[in-house]
Order: structure tokens, then C-alpha cells, then sequence
């Protein structure tokens, strides 16, 4: 038993013992704080025993932390040390083992070396630190790092993260750890390892030190101060291990904590002639350097206030010297007086041949002319060899300035400079002179103080310049038909309301539709086309260009512009190849399953535009007709080679749009002409008859593919159909341009036909009633070639149009209604004037319904409008008889039954029900037409009735759709072609249809229509761009802005 447990005074030792304070350095019961300092050393040695409970009943008082704070080694910073070499072992962002990782290691605060920076400029990424790119990639700011809370270095694995990710993106999920200050359960220094666990092993706790909490300790009595450090020399000669005083060994980890070697000057500069005592007062107490802008604490004690900041965040808010607690908030300047006397301190320079003794307040600006010399004397030795580049005025005139002088005087002023120039990009920057140039002109505006415009330039060169996109700004004006003067005038005005260039001009317009014009992408055909040039770089050109003389050689009185059909389908693939590559990602597919090429399908539509008449300059308006060929990629597919059906990578969602709709050809002609028309469209149709024989070389997604093209004809109305085919007109007695059958025939048996005619046959029929082989009469050969009169010209696709075929049906509804509002089943002839009764009577009907205008010839938005059942309600209010209102509503009903199987894109899919049902509504609308409508339809039908009563299902199962294919979107580009014209009204026509079909193939364009749907909400973003500081992003702001 200790004899300190049988002392009287025990229970208030032992009471202190649960005290917090009590491991502090604490006075005894019977002493007062002033008389702590004068306890003699002679009373340790009672205390002087392992485990003595007096050593923690006096304070913790011990021999150790009795001596000086110069002469003790402070364990607090050796766990400090150990906590930072352990830091440096680890990365800085994934927090694993440095030596884990394959690969050398990299400064977090360092610069890019060489092969990175040349890794990451190859792919764009032009930042020169390591900060920059840590930000950009991880998204973490390493600037405000601390060396005692940070790793300074991160493993070979983040920095492949941040290569693979060029400089601005990474493609590996990495983890960023979180580094918390060094405490007494820190997980780095102590790691919760769970093989402690498995082995029956248990974690080493920390023992209770009587000045700092939970800090390791010697348990042996014997220990000395001194602290071994094994170095790899002393391993090779001693044992492992080599004795260091503890004022050296706490000197370089205060060192390692402080970072202040290259910042702070050395107290060997300061004369040794000095007492000692001044020079300690000069000198900081954590660093032991001269002071560098000093505070001085509470407890009169001097630091330097980026030294005392580090180690108060390191080891605690406690004076290095005494102990006592410090605020940094406490912290205050040093008298006047001895700022003046450190500042009048002399130190001896520590250059090279220099001797002078400086002041301690101008040691910076010597040591800085110090290397400015140097740096002269090596400028000076270098010129000594250029003497023969510098210019030399030998009199004359004076020196122009140079941007006083031409282009070409100036490039001949500067032709030296541009060689050096180009010599280094090649040597250091890959060749890249711009961004060289760029670099220099950015650190002049720097020099000069012109921030605005050095910024302007580096928001610019990072690829975030306050201005749109180009792409964007041509878009807007594509889609908002803006002609070239109203653009310039709008890109002037916000240029000079705004005072920055916003909206791009319009030579960097031009520049971006050479990219999304047809002309631009190389290719290649496999083999070669017949009778169509190799070249790949052609524009717009004549549609004439492959016009065939006639006998007369009659120059033909029309204009025509196209592009050659080739190079357009070129252009639209390559415009699909975002959506391609999107496509093959979805599907799993990889490069080497897409060997077999792809298949890609195209419907082509063709449809005259009626009067197009503009009235420029003077005089009258002169009629025109005009003619649109155009085409629209429907889906692109791939075979694989281990599955028989084909994957479709693309699908046209929209093919009856007019954006999807591309324009090939337009040309001043009547659609009835057939001799010009058939010999415009001739070139078309024989690069079209070549491309079908061979296959396109294309490169997509950086990689060369093949494509083949498989075209059908389905979007003409039926008067175009007749026109190509070389049928007879509407009118004649063969009514269906699908099947053989006679007007008279389609009327006795509405639903049992099947499609007969093809192109081939009706070829073999021209021939027939060409040559008429077998001497027959007119009617007779007439009827064996089933209405062939003229030679087919193109190949269509044997199907309906959906457009024309719902414009058809509504106009003998319309006539429907007036007939069954008049009764005309009671009436064998009716006259003209009870006709026009009937009708104004429906036109007003309909009017006050439905607000529904008559109109001179029905269109598709009427034909929407009409066959309603709104409007087959109201038209009942106006059929007498109420047998005839229930006939003429059952005969609407099957007709909205039957409607959206040959209107939807997606019959199969949409209406699932209606097609089932299709064959037994369409036999009770024809029941209804042959016994109730009997009056009408006794010997006759219409041509659209005839076939959506007797070809839709047949239709349906051979090609999936009719609605798909349709001729909308050709039909939609009618009010475009007047915008267009009107948008680039010129003297002449010619170069207006250029810049019409120019437009129109722009308005088309995917890449542009990606652009607009990412700037819908312009009108914010133009606000915040016009006032980037003041506009905030929660306030909506409308901007206004004229109308040009």
C-alpha cells in the first residue's frame, strides 16, 4: 500500500483526481497561483515513482514537464508528425494507399508535367495546374489544403481518371474523401481494422498524460528525452536508429507544420555581434526565424501570424511558450517601437560577391535587384547573338505604328516573329498557333490593366464566351425567318445596347452552314455510281444540269435548283449521327457486331405547290407554280450476323413533320407539265436507280460503316401517282391506281379487291399500247392495258396517301350533307339553284356551330374540322327526316371506326382495336352506301372511297403503316417555301430559289433543332447575359426586344 493513501490530507487529493482541470498543471490546495512558480525541484523527488497517485494529485508535475519548453520532447508533436507522415502515404482524393496504386505519385498543389499537359491539350483541356484540374474532374477545391489536415499527394489510379476524362470529366465513380483535423480517435493514426476482431486482438489505447489528454507515453520508468530517428544511413552502420537532441527533432516538426523555410529569413543574417537576449527577442517562438509581420499574445510572448496560425489549428489554441490558453482573436500588433527597431535590423546579404549590410525592412527589394541583374546580364548575353534580327531605321520617313499599316505591310513587318511563333507552337504546343497568340495578346491586355477585355478573351478561349453559339444564333434566325439585313440589324443593336457581342456575325453564320449543308462530308460509293461524278464537295446546282435536248432544241422556260441526290443523303445521315451512335449505346451493340452494314429506308415525296406568285420591285404579279421533291429518312436498321430479324437502331418519330421532311429539289413548273417535269427529275431518278446497285462508305462515330439505301415512293397524292405512272387521269373509268377495277366494277363490289398494279407491269402495258401487238381497236387495247396511256416514268410505291385520301372522303361527305339536308333520295334531279340553297345553308350551319368559314376547295385543316362528330351533330339539325339524321350518324360512326387504322403512324400499336375490327366496318359502310345511300352510289364511286374500303388492310400488313408514309410533311413545307421566299426576296430568282432551298434544308436540320430545344428558355439566359451580376437567377425577367 503507498503511503500517500494513509495521508490525512488523501480524500482531497482524490476528490481533485475526477476533476477536469486536474490534468492541467494545477496549484496545490495550500498555494496560491502566485507562488506555483516558486515551488523548489527538491519536491519532485517524492513523486519521482511510476504510478504514483502524487504525481496526478500535484497536477501532473513530473520531471518531464518541469523542464523547459525548449529542452522536453512534446509529444502532442510527435503525434502530430506521426499523423502527417501517415497523410503522406495516402491520396489526397480516394483516401487509399499510395503504394496501392500502380504508378508514381503527384503533387495535389503542383504544376502538370509535361506528358499530362500534352495528354490533356491533345484532347482540348488547356489548365496548367493540378488545382484547375482536380476542380474540373472532381469537382473538389484542393487550394484551401492545410499540410496537417490534407495529404499533399494523390496515387497514379485518379490520376488515369482525370487523363481518361480529358481535363473536364471523369468516367469512374471515385469516391472523394473527407479529412477531418488530427484528434485523439483519429481513424488514420488508429484504423478500425476488423482483423483485430478475427485475430482476439484488441486496439492499443492511448495512456492518460498528465499535461495533454490521450497521448502515448513510455511506460518504462527509466525514459530518457532523447528521441531515436531511423535514417537509412544509420540503418546500414548502428542498429537502425540514431539519437537526436529534442530541440532539433521539435524544431523540424513545428517545420513541418508551419511550411515556412523559403518565406521567412534565418537568424544567421542578423550580426553576431547582437546579444543574445535582443536577437531572442527578434525571433519567432515556433519557427525560430526572424519575424514576418508579428503579433504578439495575451501572455507578451512574439510569433509570426501565419507561423502562430498553423500551429494553434495543428495543436490546440495554446501559447507554444507558456502553455496558456490563446485565442487568435487575441492577438495584437507589437509596440510601435519595436516594429521600428526589427524593421532598422541589419542582415547581411547572402548573395554571391555581395557583402552590404541591409536593413531588415529593404532586404526584399535588394534581393530582388539582385535578380533582376541576373536576369539582365543573361537577356543581354542571349542578344548579343540577334544582333542581325533587330530593325534598323536607316533614315527616311518615320516608322509607321503598326496598326497604322496594311494587312500585307503588317505581315511583312511581322514575318520574323511569326516564323519564331509558329517554330515554338510546333516544338512545345503541338502546332497549335492560335492558342499560342491568343496566350500572348491575353498577357498583354493583363499587363496593360485591361481586365474586362482579358477576361472577355479567356471566357472566349475556355470555350464559355459571353456570345451564343454560332449554331444558336443560326437557328434563331432560320427559325424565326429573319432575311440577312433584319439580322445584322438586330446583331448591331444588342451589340451596342448591350455592349458585348452577344449574337455572332453573320460571316461566322456562313461559316457554320458550310458544316450542315450537303457538300462538306467526304465519302464514298462501293462500288463507284454510274454515270454520276465522284466528287463530294458539291453545292446547290442546276436543275438543269442533266436536261436532255429535245428535236427542237426549245431552251426550257423554267428555273430549277437541287442537290445532287447523293450528297444530300450524305448530309442527313451524317446529320442522324448523334441518334445513330445514341441508338447502337441502347441496344448494346459495339463495333464489331455492325460488320453487315446498315440498311436505311427513305420515302420520297413529290407534290406541286400551286401559285407561289411574289410581287418584287414593280410592275404586276406574275402567276407561278412551283414543284417540291423532297425526301424523309424513315428508320435506319442492322442485321446481326447471329439473328435474322433486323435491329432498328432509328426511328423517325415524327415523319409527317416538316422538320423531318428534307428538301431535294425545287423548281418554277407546273405540276401538270409532264414533259418538264419528267425531264428535271430525270438525273434524280437514274442517281437514284445507281445508289440502289451500290453501297455508302460514311465514317460515324469516328469509324468507317456502310450504308444502303432501299427508297420508296409514297408520298403523292393521286394525280402525281397518275402523273409518274402514266396512268389516265382521275376522271377515267379506272378508278384505282392499286388494282384494276372499273368505276362501275368498285361500286357493285366495294371491299373485295387486291392490289394488282406495279410499276414493272405497267412498263410491260406502255409497250403493249405502244406497239399494240395485237391490232386492236382503241377501246380494246384501251381495256387490255387497263388505262396505261402514257410511259411510267418513276417507281412509286403501289399504297394511298393518308392526307389526300381523309381531303377526298371529307369533300363527298360535304356533298353527303347537302344532299341528305335537301333529300335528295325523294328528288330524282335537283337544280342548280336548290343545290346553292343547300349548301349556303350547311356554310351557315357550320359557321355558327363551329366557327367553321367555307372555303373555296377543301383543305386538311377544314377536312379536320368536318369530319367531326360535333359536325355531324350539327348537320343533323338540319335532315328532316329522322330515319335519315340515325342512317347518316351510324354511316359517321363506322367511318370514325375505320379513320385512325390509315391515319395513325403506329396502327398496331395506337388503335389495336380498330384495325381488328376494320374488315367488318368497312363491309357495313359499304351495305350502308349500296342500300340506304343507294340514291348516290348506284354505278359510280369516288377514287379514295373505292380504296379506303377495299386496299386499307392490305396495306397495312405489307407495310405496317399508312399514316407514316404519308405526303404531310411535303405538304406542310408549302407555307415554309413561301416564308422562305418572301425571307430572301432578290432581283433574281435564280439565286432566290438557292437561298430558299438553302434555308429550307437548314430548317430541317437536326443538329439546329437540338440547339433550339436547348434554348427554349432564351429570354432568361439573354437577360442574365445582358446583366450577368445584377439579374438573379429566382427573378423572371422579360426582356424586350424589338421586332424586326
Amino acid at each position: 500500500m503507498p503511503d500517500e493513501l494513509s495521508h490525512p490530507k488523501f480524500s482531497e487529493w482524490k476528490f481533485k483526481l475526477f476533476r477536469v482541470k486536474s490534468m492541467e498543471k494545477a496549484p496545490l490546495p495550500n498555494e496560491t497561483p502566485e507562488e506555483k512558480e516558486n515551488v523548489p525541484e527538491v519536491e519532485m523527488e517524492m513523486v519521482g515513482s511510476p504510478g504514483s497517485v502524487m504525481k496526478l494529485c500535484f497536477g501532473g508535475k513530473s520531471k518531464e514537464n518541469v523542464e523547459g519548453a525548449r529542452d522536453r520532447v512534446d509529444l502532442k508533436l510527435q503525434e502530430m508528425d506521426t499523423h502527417m507522415n501517415l497523410l503522406k502515404t495516402q491520396c489526397r482524393l480516394c483516401g487509399l494507399s499510395i503504394r496501392k496504386a500502380k504508378g508514381p505519385a503527384h503533387e495535389v498543389q503542383g504544376d502538370l508535367e509535361e506528358s499530362s499537359r500534352c495528354s490533356l491539350r491533345k484532347m482540348g483541356c488547356k489548365l496548367v495546374t493540378w488545382p484547375e484540374v482536380i476542380s474540373k474532374v472532381f469537382k473538389v477545391d484542393v487550394t484551401t489544403d492545410m499540410e496537417t489536415v490534407h495529404p499533399s499527394k494523390f496515387c497514379h489510379r485518379c490520376w488515369t481518371a482525370a487523363m481518361r476524362g480529358g481535363g473536364f470529366c471523369t468516367f469512374t465513380r471515385t469516391r472523394i474523401s473527407e479529412w477531418m483535423p488530427h484528434t485523439s480517435h483519429c481513424n488514420i493514426c488508429f484504423p478500425k481494422k476488423t482483423s483485430f476482431k478475427r485475430m482476439g486482438r484488441k486496439r492499443a489505447k492511448p495512456v492518460k498524460s498528465s499535461h495533454l489528454s490521450k497521448r502515448f507515453k513510455r511506460d518504462s520508468p527509466t525514459s530518457s528525452n532523447r528521441v531515436w530517428r531511423q535514417t537509412p544511413e544509420s540503418l546500414e552502420t548502428s542498429g537502425g536508429t540514431e539519437w537526436i537532441k529534442p530541440s532539433v527533432q521539435r524544431g523540424q516538426w513545428v517545420k513541418d507544420i508551419t511550411q515556412c523555410q523559403r518565406d521567412h529569413l534565418n537568424t544567421k543574417l542578423v550580426s553576431q555581434d547582437l546579444p543574445t537576449d535582443l536577437l531572442h527577442a527578434f525571433t519567432c517562438q515556433v519557427c525560430d526565424h526572424l519575424l514576418s509581420d508579428p503579433v504578439q499574445s495575451p501572455c507578451r510572448h512574439l510569433f509570426c501570424r501565419n507561423c502562430i496560425t498553423k500551429y494553434s489549428h495543428a495543436l490546440g489554441p495554446n501559447c507554444p511558450t507558456c502553455h496558456q490558453h490563446l485565442n487568435p482573436s487575441h492577438l495584437t500588433r507589437p509596440a510601435k517601437f519595436f516594429l521600428t527597431t526589427l524593421s532598422s535590423l541589419p542582415l547581411i546579404c547572402p548573395s554571391e560577391g555581395c557583402t552590404e549590410w541591409v536593413r531588415f525592412d529593404s532586404f526584399r527589394e535588394h534581393s530582388l535587384n539582385h535578380r533582376a541583374k541576373e536576369s539582365q546580364e543573361e537577356q543581354t548575353s542571349s542578344e548579343q547573338n540577334l544582333d542581325g534580327y533587330l530593325p534598323v531605321n536607316k533614315g527616311g520617313r518615320p516608322r509607321q505604328h503598326l496598326l497604322s499599316l496594311t494587312r500585307r505591310a503588317q505581315k511583312h513587318r511581322l514575318r520574323d516573329l511569326k516564323t519564331h511563333v509558329r517554330v515554338f507552337a510546333d516544338k512545345e504546343e503541338g502546332g497549335d498557333v492560335k492558342s499560342v497568340c491568343l496566350t500572348l495578346f491575353l498577357l498583354a491586355l493583363r499587363a496593360g490593366n485591361e481586365h474586362k477585355q482579358a477576361d472577355e478573351l479567356e471566357c472566349m478561349m475556355q470555350g464559355r464566351g459571353f456570345g451564343l453559339h454560332p449554331a444558336v444564333c443560326l437557328a434563331i434566325r432560320v427559325n424565326t425567318f429573319l432575311s440577312c439585313s433584319q439580322y445584322h440589324k438586330m446583331y448591331r443593336t444588342v451589340k451596342a445596347t448591350s455592349g458585348r457581342q452577344i449574337f455572332q456575325p453573320l460571316h461566322t453564320l456562313r461559316n457554320a452552314e458550310k458544316e450542315l449543308l450537303p457538300g462538306f462530308h467526304q465519302y464514298e460509293w462501293q462500288p463507284a455510281l454510274k454515270n454520276v461524278s465522284s466528287s463530294w464537295d458539291v453545292g446547290i446546282i442546276d436543275g438543269l444540269s442533266g436536261w436532255t435536248s429535245s428535236v427542237d432544241d426549245v431552251p426550257a422556260d423554267t428555273i430549277s435548283r437541287r442537290f445532287r441526290y447523293d450528297v444530300a443523303l450524305v448530309s442527313a445521315v451524317k446529320d442522324l449521327e448523334e441518334d445513330i451512335m445514341e441508338g447502337l449505346r441502347e441496344r448494346g451493340l459495339d463495333d464489331s457486331s455492325c460488320t453487315s452494314g446498315f440498311t436505311v429506308v427513305v420515302k420520297e415525296s413529290c407534290d406541286g405547290m400551286g401559285d407561289v406568285s411574289e410581287k418584287h420591285g414593280s410592275g404586276p404579279a406574275v402567276p407561278e407554280k412551283a414543284v417540291r421533291f423532297s425526301f424523309t429518312i424513315m428508320s435506319i436498321n442492322i442485321r446481326l450476323d447471329d439473328e435474322e430479324d433486323a435491329v432498328t437502331i432509328f426511328q423517325e418519330q415524327k415523319p409527317n413533320s416538316e422538320l423531318s421532311c428534307r428538301p431535294l429539289c425545287l423548281m418554277f413548273v407546273d405540276e401538270s407539265d409532264h414533259e418538264t417535269l419528267t425531264a428535271i427529275l430525270g438525273p434524280v431518278v437514274a442517281e437514284r436507280k445507281a445508289m440502289l446497285e451500290s453501297r455508302l462508305i460514311l465514317s460515324i462515330g469516328g469509324m468507317q460503316r456502310s450504308f444502303r439505301f432501299f427508297f420508296r415512293g409514297t408520298g403523292y397524292d393521286e394525280k402525281m401517282v397518275r402523273e409518274l405512272e402514266g396512268l389516265e387521269a382521275s376522271g377515267s373509268t379506272y378508278v384505282c391506281t392499286l388494282c384494276d377495277s372499273t368505276r362501275a366494277e368498285a361500286s357493285k363490289n366495294m371491299v373485295l379487291h387486291s392490289i394488282t398494279r406495279s410499276h414493272c407491269e405497267n412498263l410491260e402495258r406502255y409497250e403493249i399500247w405502244r406497239k399494240n401487238p395485237f391490232s386492236e381497236s382503241a377501246d380494246e387495247l384501251r381495256d387490255r392495258v387497263k388505262g396505261v396511256s402514257a410511259k411510267p416514268f418513276m417507281e412509286t410505291q403501289p399504297t394511298m396517301d393518308a392526307l389526300h385520301c381523309d381531303i377526298g372522303n371529307a369533300t363527298e361527305f360535304y356533298k353527303i350533307f347537302q344532299d341528305e339536308i335537301g333529300e335528295v333520295f325523294l328528288k330524282s334531279n335537283p337544280s342548280r339553284e336548290e343545290r346553292r340553297r343547300w349548301r349556303s345553308a350547311l356554310d351557315k350551319q357550320l359557321r355558327q356551330k363551329l366557327k367553321l368559314k367555307p372555303v373555296m376547295r377543301m383543305n386538311g385543316n377544314f377536312a379536320r374540322r368536318l369530319m367531326t362528330r360535333e359536325a355531324v351533330e350539327a348537320v343533323c339539325e338540319l335532315v328532316p327526316s329522322q330515319e335519315r339524321r340515325e342512317a347518316l350518324l351510324k354511316l359517321m360512326d363506322l367511318y370514325f371506326q375505320m379513320k385512325p387504322v390509315w391515319r395513325s403512324t403506329f396502327p398496331a400499336r395506337d388503335c389495336p382495336d380498330q384495325l381488328c375490327q376494320y374488315s367488318y366496318n368497312s363491309q357495313q359502310f359499304a351495305d350502308l352506301l349500296s342500300t340506304t345511300f343507294k340514291y348516290r352510289y348506284d354505278g359510280k364511286i369516288t377514287n379514295y372511297l373505292h380504296k379506303t374500303l377495299a386496299h386499307v388492310p392490305e396495306i397495312i400488313e405489307r407495310d405496317g403503316s399508312i399514316g407514316a408514309w404519308a405526303s404531310e410533311g411535303n405538304e406542310s413545307g408549302n407555307k415554309l417555301f413561301r416564308r422562305f421566299r418572301k425571307m430572301n426576296a432578290r432581283q433574281s430568282k435564280a439565286f432566290e430559289l438557292e437561298d430558299v432551298l438553302k434555308h429550307h434544308w437548314l430548317y430541317t436540320s437536326k443538329y439546329l433543332q437540338k440547339f433550339m430545344e436547348a434554348h427554349k428558355n432564351s429570354t432568361k439566359a439573354l437577360q442574365a447575359t445582358f446583366n450577368p451580376e445584377e439579374t438573379p437567377d429566382e427573378v423572371d425577367m422579360a426582356v424586350e426586344i424589338p421586332d424586326f
